[in-house]
C-alpha cells in the first residue's frame, strides 16, 4: 500500500491568520471564543476568523495580471478567499511544492468542500432580492400605475386569491400583508403588462450576422441602452431581476476548489465534497483512496466555512446544540451546547515515495487511514453502532489494535452526545489512551473544525507533545469521568506512545475516523 504524507498545511482559524500564529496559539490553555456581532446585543460566544486577504496580495500580483486581486476580492465570498489563503501558506512548507503540482497535470487533484456554504454571500443577495421585490410590487400596485385596481376600488367586489386589505389586519402582521396585497396587485396591472410587453421586444434581439465576438458585444451594449430608456419612460424601479448579482453564481460549494485549481495552475480533478461536521476525514479518505490507487500523485484538500452569521447560529441554536448563556461552553463539563465558528484549513497530500525522492520534507504525522459510516437513524442526535463500526473500520484497515493507540481526540461538541461519545470510545479502546477535545479553543466550525483538530493533533506530536485545551480537572464531569479518567487538560503533556486516533460525527449521522502514526 502506498504511503502518503502532508506536504504543505495552511490555516485560518479564531485568533490564528496562518498556520503559524495557530501553532503558536494551541501552546496556551485559552479559548479563542469571541463575543458574536451578529443579532444585535446577545449572549452568544462564537470562533470569528481573522483573516485579511490583502496578505496574500503580493503572492497573487507576482503571477496575475494587475486586476486579478480586485477581482478576488470583489466577486469571491469569505469562504473562497480563506481556502485561496490557505493553499498560498500551504506552499510555503515546502519550496518547489507550487511547480510540482503544476508539472504532475491530471495527477494533481483538488478536493476542496465546505460544509455551510456561502451563506452570508447568499442571505446578502437574498436580502437585496427580497428589497427589491418589495419595491417593485409597491410600485406597479399604486393605483396611479394600476387601472385594474382603480376599477376594483369603485366596485370593492371579492376578487379570487386576493389577500385582506392591509388595513384591516393587526399591525403586527402589517409588513407581511402589505407584501401580499403590492404583489397580489402587480400581478393584476395592465401597466405591468404592457411595460413587460415592451421589455420582451428588447430581449428579442440577438445576434444575427458578422463577427460573433464583437456582434454580441453590440447587443448586449443595445439592450443595455433600451432598457435604460424603458425604465426612464415609467420611472420605475430596478426590476427584481436585476438585483441579484452573478456573485451567486460564483460563490457556489465548488468554487474553493475551483479558485484553487486557478491559483495553482492545477489541471487535474477539481471538486468539493460535502459531508457536514466530518467533511474533513471525508476529504481526507478521498485523497488517500486517490494517490493509492494511482488517480493522483498530489492531492490539495481542505474546507472551508464562512465567518459566524446569523442563520448559522440561530439555526444551530434553535437545534439546541449551541450555548447561549456569554460563557464558553467545554466539551466534557456542563454540555451547555457549542459555539459556532468559521475559518478554513488545506493539506497538500502526496505520494510520500513520489514526493521525498524529489527532496521534499513530510510534516506532522502520518494519515494511515480513514473509517466512513452512516448511522442511518438520526439528523442530529449520534448513535453508538455508526461510529463504533467507524473505529473499528479504521483500525483493521490500518492494522492497528486498540492497545496500540496512545492518543485519542473527540468530537465532542458539549451537548449530551459528549457522554455517548466516550462511553462508545472506551467500548473499544482500553483505560490507557490519552483524550482530547478541542472545541471549546476555537469552536465548531462545520467542515474545518476537523481539519484544525487533525492538524492540532499533528503539530503537537511533532514537537513530541500534546497541546493544552481550555478544561481543567475539576470541570470535568463526573458522569463522563466515571467512563474514562485520561484527558489533556490545560496544561501540555508529553505525546504518548503509539498510533493516534480523531472521529468526527456529522449532521445526519455521517462518522469519519482518521487513525495517524508518527513519522518513524
Amino acid at each position: 500500500m502506498r504511503r502518503v504524507g502532508i506536504f504543505g498545511w495552511g490555516v485560518v482559524a479564531p485568533r490564528s491568520r496562518n498556520i503559524e500564529a495557530f501553532e503558536k496559539n494551541l501552546a496556551s490553555a485559552e479559548s479563542w471564543l469571541s463575543a458574536f456581532q451578529g443579532f444585535g446585543p446577545n449572549n452568544f460566544l462564537v470562533g470569528n476568523p481573522e483573516f485579511d486577504f490583502s496578505d496574500y496580495k503580493p503572492w497573487i500580483d507576482a503571477r496575475f495580471p494587475a486586476t486579478r486581486f480586485a477581482q478576488l476580492e470583489k466577486k469571491m465570498g469569505m469562504p473562497t478567499k480563506m481556502a485561496i489563503g490557505s493553499f498560498i501558506q500551504a506552499l510555503g512548507q515546502n519550496p518547489g511544492l507550487e511547480q510540482e503540482l503544476q508539472t504532475l497535470g491530471p495527477r494533481a487533484h483538488v478536493y476542496v468542500g465546505t460544509g455551510l456554504g456561502d451563506l452570508p454571500t447568499i442571505h446578502d443577495i437574498t436580502l437585496g432580492l427580497h428589497r427589491a421585490q418589495r419595491r417593485w410590487d409597491r410600485f406597479w400596485a399604486a393605483p396611479e400605475r394600476n387601472s385594474a385596481l382603480r376599477r376594483w376600488q369603485e366596485t370593492r367586489e371579492p376578487l379570487t386569491g386576493m389577500p385582506p386589505d392591509p388595513a384591516t389586519v393587526d399591525p403586527a402582521e402589517l409588513d407581511v400583508a402589505e407584501e401580499a396585497w403590492w404583489h397580489f396587485w402587480a400581478g393584476q396591472s395592465p401597466e405591468l403588462r404592457e411595460y413587460l410587453a415592451e421589455q420582451k421586444e428588447i430581449e428579442c434581439l440577438g445576434v444575427e450576422g458578422g463577427n460573433v465576438e464583437s456582434a454580441k458585444l453590440a447587443v448586449i451594449k443595445e439592450k443595455r441602452t433600451r432598457n435604460q430608456r424603458l425604465q426612464k419612460k415609467w420611472n420605475a424601479p430596478e426590476p427584481p431581476w436585476n438585483a441579484v448579482p452573478a456573485d451567486i453564481l460564483w460563490n457556489i460549494h465548488n468554487t474553493p476548489a475551483s479558485q484553487i485549481s486557478m491559483m495553482g495552475k492545477i489541471t487535474g480533478m477539481t471538486f468539493a465534497p460535502v459531508a457536514a461536521c466530518s467533511s474533513f476525514g471525508y476529504g481526507l479518505k478521498l485523497a488517500l483512496d486517490a494517490i493509492r490507487r494511482g488517480d493522483a500523485k498530489a492531492v490539495v484538500m481542505g474546507m472551508t466555512d464562512p465567518p459566524p452569521h446569523e442563520l448559522t447560529v440561530g439555526g444551530f441554536y434553535n437545534a439546541r446544540v449551541v450555548s447561549a448563556d456569554g460563557a464558553v461552553s467545554k466539551p466534557l463539563t456542563q454540555l451547555r451546547g457549542t459555539h459556532v465558528a468559521g475559518g478554513s484549513v488545506v493539506w497538500i497530500l502526496g505520494d510520500l515515495e513520489h514526493f521525498t525522492a524529489r527532496g521534499f520534507k513530510p510534516l506532522g504525522m502520518e494519515p494511515v487511514t480513514v473509517g466512513v459510516t452512516a448511522d442511518a437513524d438520526h439528523i442530529i442526535t449520534p448513535s453508538k453502532e455508526g461510529p463504533t463500526v467507524a473505529i473499528h473500520e479504521a483500525l483493521q484497515s490500518a492494522g492497528v489494535t486498540p492497545t496500540e493507540v496512545g492518543s485519542w481526540d473527540l468530537h465532542a461538541t458539549a451537548t449530551p452526545g459528549d457522554f455517548l461519545e466516550v462511553e462508545t470510545l472506551r467500548a473499544v479502546l482500553p483505560e490507557t489512551v490519552l483524550v482530547t477535545a478541542r472545541k471549546g479553543t476555537f469552536g465548531h466550525g462545520m467542515s474545518a473544525g476537523g481539519g484544525w483538530e487533525l492538524t492540532a493533533q499533528y503539530l503537537g506530536f511533532a514537537r513530541g507533545q500534546m497541546f493544552p485545551t481550555p478544561l481543567t480537572e475539576a470541570e470535568l464531569n463526573k458522569e463522563i469521568g466515571r467512563v474514562h479518567g485520561r484527558y489533556v487538560f490545560d496544561k501540555a503533556v508529553a505525546a504518548p506512545q503509539g498510533c493516534a486516533g480523531k472521529l468526527s460525527m456529522g449532521v445526519g449521522g455521517i462518522n469519519a475516523c482518521v487513525i495517524s502514526r508518527p513519522w518513524r
